[in-house]
């Protein structure tokens, strides 16, 4: 093969799954005894299959060997049961699927190797499904029918439209009826400092006292601000400020090809670091207390290391919302961030000096496919459906971009090297130790987070040796864990004691009814000092600028 067709190989694989699967092949192939094991249960259950289909037209109406998971959707129409010709495809489907999920094993393969190409595997099973094919979903047959074709027609329209508009993925959410700044981020306030990196927004208080240490948000800068603001009556921001906070957030600019050098240092000081100086000055308080999002949280931990080991007091609490710091057990994003996949996203990086943020989607949507891809090729196209409007999704489609040496700085010290677990990573002339740690911090993690394995979140008790850390687990994932305002069916889990085992620490855990944000707002206040008259919305040096949600939100 010629290195352009190598190159172009790797452009359309750039985390070497269809090279795992390869390798899977290849070794199946060397080891004739399992493959032999593996072949032999694979036809035991395609013909178990066919065997209880054809008792089920005779009449039986015992339970087949082979079931779904308990909250597998894609099986939940009666007819999968009860239709002997869609109970042998969900059977010889089952059948199938159980049996390339044990070819890692079969293959010998372990550790990292075996994980990728188990993922691997996944995405083939998922991708095949008899649900994501007209033929074999009945619930998109039967509607075909009910509708005289009309549905199927609207799913051609829908699939074409994607095609030309969306880059051939379904769409998720349909976003006409949201606007930032009418229904999404739209708590009053003003933007009194901009830079070329951040805009800083300043939200009016709402009640006639505030604490006196103000709250500033540090969310991640791999996606909009606003997931910190979503919507009225889920917004975050709306609960601090409607419990005597005086709030502020960071909205980062959204990097093109003139940022490609700007790097972590400068998101830690000409972001992170210059907007914690701005908020201490206009309200005069000393300190502040930080929360951070995802990786918003890991750079408020890099920053209060950075201080430390500069000798500067600035932080009077942390609130980490499902963070990572121990990135040694990542998760399903293990299989994206290895030495070989961080190499291959510089390369495509290294030509337009950022990455795209559709290619970050698409990784986060693989992590979850039946959910985020498959579910919505049934809906919109095989059943011609228009997306739903769920603000969530409308958040989490306005993509961002990541600069190239950020983006480069943190796949590396982090996912590749651990840097700042290990003690090993320096940043802006100084060593960021989490020993020299002493702030109080509130660490939360999401019992379903396919991102942030609430276990590796958990992690962060035991690194921040010298400073009195709160764990709490919430029901949900990594944006439903935050997004979560007091209401019906809201869970969390709370325990004193930090095991170092996380599993330990569930076992002894109380589960409460209710969000971990009225938990949260108990714990801040006793960190947020006295109350006082609100301060003015910025100052003679910070004057306000505009209305939130300011400019870089929209570019």
């Amino acid at each position: 093969m010629s290195p352009g067709k190598c190159a172009s190989v790797a452009a359309s694989d750039p985390s070497s799954f269809g090279r795992a699967l390869v390798h899977v092949g290849a070794r199946m192939a060397t080891r004739p005894v399992p493959a032999l094991q593996w072949a032999t249960r694979l036809g035991a259950g395609m013909a178990a299959a066919g065997a209880q289909s054809a008792a089920r037209a005779l009449g039986w109406k015992g339970q087949p060997r082979l079931a779904p998971a308990p909250k597998d959707r894609r099986f939940s129409d009666p007819a999968w049961e009860e239709r002997p010709w869609f109970l042998a495809q969900r059977q010889a489907y089952l059948a199938w699927s159980r049996s390339m999920r044990d070819l890692p094993a079969a293959a010998g393969l372990h550790g990292p190797e075996a994980r990728k190409a188990g993922f691997a595997v996944d995405l083939v099973v998922d991708s095949l499904a008899p649900t994501n094919f007209l033929w074999g979903n009945p619930t998109a047959l039967r509607k075909a029918v009910d509708t005289k074709g009309a549905s199927v027609v609207s799913g051609l329209r829908n699939l074409a439209d994607d095609v030309a508009e969306n880059h051939g993925r379904p769409r998720q959410v349909d976003t006409s009826g949201f606007e930032v700044g009418t229904n999404l981020g739209c708590t009053p306030g003003r933007v009194v400092f901009r830079n070329e990196l951040i805009e800083l927004i300043q939200y009016e208080p709402a009640t006639g006292t505030v604490f006196d240490v103000p709250l500033l948000l540090s969310p991640p800068w791999i996606n909009r601000y606003y997931v910190m603001d979503l919507a009225p009556g889920r917004s975050f921001v709306e609960w601090a400020v409607a419990h005597g906070h005086t709030t502020f957030a960071i909205s980062y600019t959204n990097p093109d090809e003139s940022m490609r050098e700007v790097g972590l240092d400068d998101y830690l000081l000409t972001g992170l670091g210059t907007a914690v100086d701005v908020v201490r000055r206009i309200t005069g308080a000393p300190q502040v207390n930080l929360a951070g999002l995802c990786v918003g949280g890991t750079l408020a931990v890099m920053l209060e290391a950075w201080l430390a080991a500069a000798g500067k007091d600035k932080v009077r609490s942390t609130t980490l919302l499902n963070t990572l710091i121990d990135f040694s057990e990542p998760g399903p994003l293990a299989c994206f961030t290895d030495a070989r996949a961080v190499a291959r996203v510089e390369e495509r990086m290294a030509a337009q000096g950022y990455l795209d943020g559709r290619e970050m989607a698409t990784t986060f949507d693989a992590l979850r496919p039946n959910d985020l891809i498959w579910n919505y090729v049934a809906a919109n196209w095989l059943m011609g459906e228009t997306p739903p409007a769920f603000d969530i999704l409308a958040w989490n489609s306005d993509a961002t971009r990541i600069s190239a040496a950020t983006h480069s700085q943190y796949l590396r010290s982090f996912y590749v090297e651990n840097r700042l677990a290990r003690g090993t990573m320096e940043l802006a002339g100084q060593p960021l130790r989490l020993d020299a740690i002493t702030a109080d911090t509130y660490v939360l993690g999401a019992r379903e987070d396919h991102i942030t394995p609430w276990s590796s979140s958990y992690a962060t008790t035991g690194l921040l040796e010298n400073a009195a850390v709160r764990f709490v687990l919430s029901s949900a994932g990594h944006i439903a864990g935050i997004v979560n305002p007091p209401g019906p069916r809201r869970l969390h889990w709370i325990n004193e004691a930090l095991p170092k085992d996380p599993e330990l620490w569930l076992a002894g855990a109380v589960e409460h009814e209710g969000s971990w944000w009225e938990d949260w707002v108990t714990w801040l206040a006793d960190r947020a000092g006295r109350r006082r008259k609100p301060p003015e919305m910025g100052s003679a040096e910070h004057p306000v600028l505009c209305d939130a949600p300011g400019t870089y939100v929209h570019g």
